[in-house]
């Protein structure tokens, strides 16, 4: 879809089986990555009596949102997409693949299945705390907000080159393994900065848990700067002007 042609939509949406339905797929996915993804931390700090982080810890984080990630976008795309991440929806906005108004419903289903899991984790684990995202000693916020930009802009780029693309042809297969690869390689890249979120749902569930709200803008405005970004430059380069026309499909 021309990048010239983005839809705001109708509220009559909201009331469609198919966007409700697409809406409850992107709460479980949420609900399932992030269950997957912070509780891999609150495991790994009950094993480690809550010790300092280690590249180890690290490791954990990146292969736990990896494999997360890979199933979580697998069991939703062929009901929703499989966003489960509010930058993914907005870039997939700006890039004309969803209207304003789905998107919404796909965003609000992304919060409250981040948060759902982790009140369950809270509940599961007798009360240990979800882990909310921080900047790490001698990083600005500055500096955190170009790590975010630049990991989610590799995010829904890949998003992009292998869900997206009209002509992904074969890629279109492996696209959950490429988004659960670049998601885990830049938490190997940006977790000990600043957590490396790309994912303003999964920043959101554990500071409403645990009321921990520094520095959360941070984790808003560069996924969904990152997000946006990458959304238009592979649809206006690489899809507008590369590509034949083809029927558009949804996202």
């Amino acid at each position: 879809m021309p990048i010239n042609e983005i839809s705001v939509g109708s509220h009559e949406e909201l009331r469609q089986s198919g966007t409700l339905k697409a809406a409850l797929a992107e709460f479980i996915c949420t609900l399932i990555f992030v269950f997957a993804g912070q509780g891999s931390g609150m495991a790994f700090n009950k094993l480690s009596a809550d010790g300092a982080a280690t590249p180890a810890g690290l490791i954990s984080a990146s292969i736990a949102h990896a494999f997360g990630l890979f199933v979580a976008v697998s069991v939703g795309a062929n009901i929703s997409g499989g966003h489960v991440n509010p930058a993914v929806t907005f870039g997939a906005f700006v890039g004309g693949n969803i209207t304003l108004f789905r998107g919404i419903l796909y965003i609000v289903a992304q919060l409250l299945g981040s948060t759902v899991a982790c009140f369950l984790l809270e509940f599961a684990t007798g009360g240990m705390s979800t882990g909310a995202f921080a900047l790490s000693a001698g990083v600005s916020v500055w500096n955190a907000l170009v790590f975010e930009i630049v990991m989610t802009f590799g995010l829904v780029y890949t998003v992009y080159a292998t869900a997206v693309d009209p002509k992904k042809g074969d890629l279109g297969v492996i696209a959950p393994i490429a988004i659960g690869f670049i998601v885990g390689a830049n938490i190997l890249a940006g977790g000990a900065f600043t957590g490396a979120s790309m994912n303003p749902a999964v920043s959101f569930g554990p500071a409403l848990v645990s009321w921990t709200w520094t520095h959360q803008w941070v984790y808003w405005a560069g996924p969904l700067v990152g997000g946006g970004i990458a959304g238009v430059v592979y649809e206006l380069i690489f899809i507008n002007h590369s590509h034949e026309p083809l029927p558009s499909g949804d996202f």
